[in-house]
């Protein structure tokens, strides 16, 4: 399918932003300059969806006393039942990305779910190098099992994990690692729902040169971003920085995988969709035509991702029932 009319008009308005000196690529600036940018592109892609939602600032402690921000969004519930919920890691290269930039995805899920969604943040790097960012990830996820659950109005028992691009690949290597080790992990989620993530850092393949320029994520910019995060380039073997690495896939979390037709990151995607069907592990596959990475955060732009996120979040929801 041709690239959707929409993505391309804004891939235009993009590069003509870059030629008339407006803009820069990600990997010409330095950490600071590319969050703000980050940011700042973000308020273009989406507008809040209006509904009621009631939003929560929280405080989560990591295994070293560094304070994480979580923010959690629940509709109204006319009883007290404690309700499933959602929890999300947002995207950006490991570099970028925050609650806000993501705020109007997470409200787009709560809204057409029957489920609460728990945004939370990981630290960034360089100033965060691997595996910060996985760790971090896993003392949120501990903790909403074990303490956060309760103290929400929560169901420890129903939970479910997703992410876009680096948060979706720490979202794999989190199911990775409670496979492995089921006992020492206080929950099983229900479901982990990977958009367009990051599994494989090391090997290219041919999606990444077809698509290396000009479809929003570039080659470029992705490579800048793994050095960002890596101490060397052997942690881009880490399974926990490129999930594919992982050795054993038994009694995995059932995945849904969403990639996007014009994204360097589909092969690896589909690679791993490979891999998870040749170890007998429950996926569902969808790759999404005409769509490049990042779609998930384009409701305003392009009129048929709010669909897509209702058809989401109801098999989000058939998992937590």
């Amino acid at each position: 399918m041709a690239l959707h009319p929409d993505i391309e008009g804004f891939l235009e308005l993009a590069e003509f932003g870059r030629l008339s000196g407006k803009s820069q690529p990600m990997h010409e600036l330095n950490p600071s300059e590319a969050r703000q940018q980050f940011e700042q592109t973000s308020q273009l892609l989406d507008a809040a969806p209006t509904g009621a939602l009631t939003l929560s600032a929280l405080s989560i402690t990591a295994r070293d006393g560094h304070v994480l921000n979580a923010r959690l969004y629940a509709r109204p519930q006319p009883d007290n039942e404690p309700r499933p919920v959602l929890l999300y890691f947002h995207g950006g290269g490991y570099v970028v990305g925050s609650l806000d930039s993501h705020d109007t995805l997470c409200r787009r899920l709560a809204l057409a779910g029957e489920f609460a969604v728990l945004s939370a943040d990981y630290r960034l790097a360089p100033e965060h190098r691997f595996p910060t960012a996985y760790n971090d990830a896993e003392d949120i996820t501990r903790w909403l099992a074990i303490t956060g659950a309760k103290a929400l109005g929560l169901d420890a028992r129903r939970i479910a994990l997703a992410g876009d691009s680096v948060g979706g690949s720490l979202v794999a290597s989190l199911c990775i690692a409670i496979a492995q080790d089921p006992l020492g992990w206080p929950l099983v989620p229900r479901l982990q729902v990977l958009l367009y993530p990051v599994i494989d850092a090391v090997k290219k393949r041919p999606s990444l040169e077809r698509f290396a320029e000009g479809y929003l994520l570039e080659a470029t910019t992705l490579e800048w971003f793994y050095q960002q995060y890596q101490r060397s380039e052997a942690d881009r073997s880490d399974w926990r920085f490129s999930p594919l690495y992982a050795e054993r896939l038994q009694r995995l979390t059932p995945t849904v995988l969403w990639l996007a037709e014009y994204d360097p990151l589909l092969d690896e995607g589909l690679a791993w969709a490979e891999k998870l069907r040749t170890a007998g592990q429950p996926l569902v596959l969808d790759v999404k035509a005409g769509m490049t990475h990042d779609f998930a955060r384009m409701g305003e732009m392009v009129q048929e991702v709010p669909g897509m996120l209702a058809q989401l979040a109801a098999q989000i929801c058939e998992s937590l029932a």
